[in-house]
């Protein structure tokens, strides 16, 4: 491989340092290392362990997918260069790419892939809890040769294309050493010596400060134009901005509002359109939840979502680039968002009226009280959702109008993570939390969140319901679009009454590049996202 990064492979012992170290990006005309900001966070490089987005992210770039989304969101190859599905609907035979390497070397076939959908379906409610919606109904998959991929489904699956899209296929010589202890191993391996076989190969990462790709010239697709990319993770937003305009990086995968007309004053190009992220307020609604079980009154739920100003919170926080809210399946998504629903009308006495009737007197302090405690809780707050704070702020003012007094606990995003599922994932000490979800193009996984089987995998709700996992079944086994679309608008509407979350805003793919480079590929996830690799497989830079 080309050594271009040989120049920022130091060791960053400190913030200034990297800063430096991509400020020595090639500024070749041809090839060069594109430097992009971001104020999220690679959380870990372990797939069965990480849910940051841009974890996801950057997955899609080192390991191989099947298949991946194009510029107008249709389904086209990645490794799979061409499939087809049995008559039955239950058979899919996928052609893979020849020759293919890890890149460490090892022959990458067919086999690789079978071993990962085999993994996820055999450990799917322990170590590979992550993955067990994307093989809902898969039964087996079968390597006959290098290059074919066959999957089994025990009945037709409606959209199997899109579970798949989110799959990385992982090197068998490398993880399947660790699936001991009933699959678990699964999550205990940090992954920091990453084999993949991806668009670029990571080259060196140092947590929550930098990641440094390099171009993988053995790559079986098309071939990046650049010679490699950085992603530096910024402590705070305003950061980000400042090392954008010194000329330390040359994109931001997300504006922040406050700094839009600035960035743009300064030259640089400015990318807007629907997006598929979200904020949400967290209900924690387990229903074997110890104290404070008052939390789990509909009534409660609906009192607080009558006492949010999201209106406010759009034009105060987002300055007009997000959206009040009512569903986890935005609107971007097109016809899965059920239109039917509305965000709960902004409206004090309405949510004080409820409390009332629900038997929360306020006390003489003004806060009510539950029993024997007042309705007084901890807000966990991930401390890389820049955009919390200050919504936080505005939720507060109004919650003490209705009695109930909110304080805020930030963590980082892995600690917060497992304040939500403690103790050992049972989510039973949390109360209520705040964190941003950014959903797909189908909405499968945004659904599959709220299962009972993803309890120890993405859940952070606590909410598990019979009801609810059978229409979760159902949806992913109904392949008539039409008829798909009704369930999966009756399990927003199911969500929207029993509310583990209240929705807060639909939020603008934002993002910012130098003109110094084009072919930057928007999506509603933003240009750097996890639906496919042609953003930072085009990029390029001008002439």
């Amino acid at each position: 491989m080309k050594s271009v990064l040989a120049v920022a492979l130091v060791v960053v012992a400190a913030a200034s340092a990297v800063a430096v170290s991509l400020a020595q990006g090639s500024t070749d005309k041809s090839g060069g290392v594109f430097r992009l900001g971001t104020s999220s966070r690679i959380d870990s490089l372990n797939p069965f362990v990480g849910f940051n987005q841009d974890t996801y992210n950057t997955f899609m770039y080192v390991y191989p997918f099947l298949v991946q989304y194009d510029k107008k969101l249709q389904f086209v190859p990645d490794f799979a260069r061409s499939w087809k599905v049995s008559k039955d609907g239950k058979t899919w035979t996928f052609k893979t790419a020849a020759n293919a390497k890890w890149s460490d070397g090892q022959p990458l076939t067919a086999a690789d892939a079978a071993w990962t959908l085999n993994t996820n379906i055999k450990y799917q409610s322990t170590g590979a809890a992550n993955y067990a919606g994307l093989v809902a109904h898969m039964k087996r998959a079968q390597a006959p040769n290098a290059t074919t991929l066959i999957v089994q489904y025990a009945a037709p699956v409606g959209n199997v294309l899109s579970q798949l899209e989110q799959v990385p296929i992982l090197p068998q010589h490398v993880w399947s050493k660790y699936t001991g202890h009933k699959g678990n191993d699964l999550k205990s391996y940090a992954n920091t010596d990453l084999v993949g076989g991806g668009t670029f190969v990571l080259t060196k990462y140092s947590k929550d400060q930098i990641a440094l790709f390099e171009r993988n010239d053995d790559f079986y697709g098309a071939k990046p134009q650049a010679d490699g990319f950085g992603l530096r993770m910024f402590s705070n937003d305003d950061a980000m901005i400042a090392a954008l305009k010194a000329g330390e990086i040359d994109a931001v995968e997300t504006v922040p509002p406050t700094a839009i007309a600035a960035v743009r004053k300064a030259g640089f190009v400015v990318d807007s359109g629907p997006g598929v992220s979200m904020g949400d307020f967290i209900i924690n609604s387990n229903p074997k939840k110890p104290k404070h079980r008052e939390l789990l009154n509909l009534e409660v739920k609906e009192a607080f979502a009558h006492a949010i100003d999201r209106k406010k919170i759009a034009a105060v926080v987002w300055l007009g680039t997000a959206t009040p809210a009512d569903s986890y399946i935005p609107p971007a998504t097109g016809a899965w968002y059920n239109r039917n629903l509305s965000p709960e009308k902004f409206d004090l006495a309405l949510a004080n009226r409820l409390l009332d009737q629900a038997g929360y007197p306020k006390g003489s302090d003004g806060i009510r009280v539950a029993g024997d405690h007042k309705m007084a809780y901890e807000v966990i707050d991930p401390t890389d959702v820049q955009s919390i704070p200050r919504t936080f702020q505005i939720m507060q003012a109004d919650f003490a109008k209705i009695g109930v007094k909110l304080t805020l606990k930030p963590l980082d995003s892995s600690a917060a993570f497992e304040a939500i599922g403690a103790p050992d994932y049972k989510y039973l000490k949390f109360d209520l939390a705040m964190w941003s979800w950014t959903a797909l193009i189908d909405p499968d996984f945004m659904l599959s969140v709220l299962t009972c089987a993803q309890f120890g995998g993405w859940s952070d709700t606590g909410y598990c319901n019979a009801g609810y996992d059978r229409m979760y079944s159902q949806q992913g086994l109904t392949i008539d679009a039409a008829k798909r679309r009704q369930i999966v608008w009756a399990m927003q509407a199911k969500i929207y009454r029993e509310r583990p979350y209240i929705i807060l805003n639909w939020q603008d793919a934002m993002s910012a590049h130098s003109k110094r480079w084009t072919g930057w590929v928007d999506s509603p996830q933003g240009p750097f996202n996890s639906l496919s690799k042609l953003s930072l497989t085009e990029v390029h830079q001008t002439g």
